[in-house]
């Protein structure tokens, strides 16, 4: 059985919930679903996703 993996979110501080992403991977851009930032994930790492928040340019 494959771990869970986690995520907080850099700017609101909430768990993002991955459950909307049946496969992650490094690279891979997804979104808070609390406040709605983009994010890109950098590094899966024992269950825990790191993940910095995508430049959109605004």
């Amino acid at each position: 059985m494959q771990k869970e993996n986690t995520a907080i979110c850099p700017e609101c501080k909430n768990q993002i919930n991955l459950l909307r992403y049946p496969s992650i991977k490094e690279g891979m851009v997804i979104e808070c679903n609390h406040c709605g930032i983009t994010l890109i994930i950098k590094k899966i790492d024992a269950g825990t996703v790191y993940t910095e928040i995508v430049d959109e340019g605004k």
